[in-house]
């Protein structure tokens, strides 16, 4: 009793440590961004629901920003318009919170299970991170929807579609509705052979658009035959926030970026991913189908600014699941330990601002493009489990549940990472372990 109150204090005391750290730290980095987008929302649905004026038409003043989200996602932030600005950023903020602690709660809580960690605290560490990490940082002072649909999506993916529920589907539908890129989750249904949940989100996502169709004809016409088509309205192309092969292509040649250029890479891009892709649901892997998609969509999306790079944490949770199921001491191991811990560190950096104003030269092509350089080694790096190892050609290792190291086969069979050459029968715990460890 008393040496289970004894780590439950010092677990407390760490928590409240990081918190510590993680608040100066945003206190010394973080950019203010004073709730920019929630204010274009919030002043555009004020300007349509209470002013009578038309919500594409609205700018915010002195900028060339405006709504730019389907008729369907104006419905659902409706009410935003009838309620002070203070409550507004409440909501908000509240709203992105929780949802961002129940998907990572969804995709740390089997990692906690398995190393035997206390559970409370894997979670209060988790979110004392994740509030550090550069795109939440930005989601949060922006006033952006990001967490909340990736919400909805991992709802389907990581819940419902593994349960078999007829419901599977309905939230990357919802998602869709309210911002199209997630509808790339709808291809990913169909890639993987999920007919059924591939109809049931093209259902809900044409439901939601007719619903706002039939309730703001005008505000729905003027969507989808001139909004959706007004690329100002997003920003510039070769914007360094703009984290996207587009993006890449664009910081080439700001003047004429090369529309073929880019389109052979989105090809590639995705054809890589879909081999990947096809490969996780043979192996029954959907957190991995999450990541890979959420990588990808950030990398052939037109605009991808550094806020949207929230869908690259699930590809760093499942390193961290991989490393800490590898052998201990293992080589693979420290390798998948290490490039999450990089890849959240450089995410946490803002390194690629330092080419905003100049990112011609070599430098400025690797640097400016860290976080693009990033997603593309989750979408081509990240492991894939699988309880059972499918029949085919070349293997690639997986972790499976006992922490040893396995084998799936990608489609195409090339090896995606080589079986350990040691393989240890009972993984020790290390010392850190025993701050999170339940006895």
């Amino acid at each position: 009793m008393a040496q289970g109150a004894g780590r439950t204090a010092a677990q407390v005391v760490a928590v409240a440590a990081l918190a510590a750290a993680v608040t100066v730290f945003l206190a010394v980095a973080a950019v203010r961004h004073g709730f920019f987008d929630l204010q274009v929302y919030y002043g555009a649905l004020t300007y349509w629901a209470r002013d009578g004026g038309e919500i594409y038409d609205f700018l915010r003043p002195n900028t060339q920003y405006g709504f730019t989200y389907p008729p369907f996602a104006a419905l659902l932030m409706l009410p935003m318009a009838y309620l002070p600005w203070g409550v507004v950023i409440a909501v908000s903020v509240t709203a992105t919170v929780l949802a961002s602690a129940v998907v990572i709660w969804w995709l740390l809580d089997p990692v906690a299970r398995r190393a035997g960690w206390t559970r409370w605290f894997t979670l209060a560490v988790a979110l004392c991170l994740a509030a550090a990490y550069e795109p939440m940082r930005e989601t949060v002072n922006f006033g952006q929807v990001n967490m909340l649909l990736l919400f909805l999506v991992a709802a389907d993916l990581l819940r419902l579609l593994p349960a078999g529920s007829r419901w599977a589907g309905v939230g990357i539908g919802l998602a869709t509705a309210i911002k199209l890129t997630p509808g790339i989750f709808i291809v990913y249904l169909l890639v993987t052979g999920r007919w059924r949940a591939a109809a049931t989100a093209v259902g809900s996502a044409a439901a939601a658009t007719l619903v706002a169709a039939a309730l703001f004809p005008d505000a729905s016409r003027e969507f989808w035959t001139a909004a959706l088509w007004n690329t100002d309205r997003v920003g510039e192309l070769a914007f360094v926030s703009n984290q996207s092969l587009r993006g890449v292509v664009a910081r080439l040649d700001p003047e004429h970026p090369s529309t073929l250029a880019w389109l052979v890479l989105v090809l590639a891009t995705l054809v890589g991913w879909g081999w990947r892709c096809r490969a996780a649901r043979a192996a029954g892997d959907e957190a991995a189908g999450l990541a890979l998609t959420g990588a990808v969509m950030c990398l052939v999306s037109p605009v991808t600014w550094v806020h949207h790079l929230v869908w690259l944490l699930p590809g760093l949770i499942l390193l961290v699941d991989h490393g800490t199921a590898a052998p201990a001491r293992s080589r693979r191991r420290r390798v998948l330990l290490a490039a999450a811990l990089i890849g959240y560190a450089l995410l946490c950096s803002r390194i690629v601002w330092a080419w905003e104003k100049d990112f011609t030269g070599v430098d400025g092509f690797l640097g400016s493009n860290t976080y693009v350089w990033i997603s593309l080694a989750l979408l081509l790096g990240l492991p894939i489990r699988g309880g059972a190892t499918p029949t085919g050609g070349g293997r690639g290792a997986v972790d499976r549940p006992d922490g040893s190291a396995g084998s799936v086969v990608e489609p195409g069979g090339v090896a995606q990472f080589a079986q350990d050459d040691r393989v240890e029968p009972a993984v020790p715990r290390h010392r850190v372990g025993r701050l999170f460890a339940v006895r």
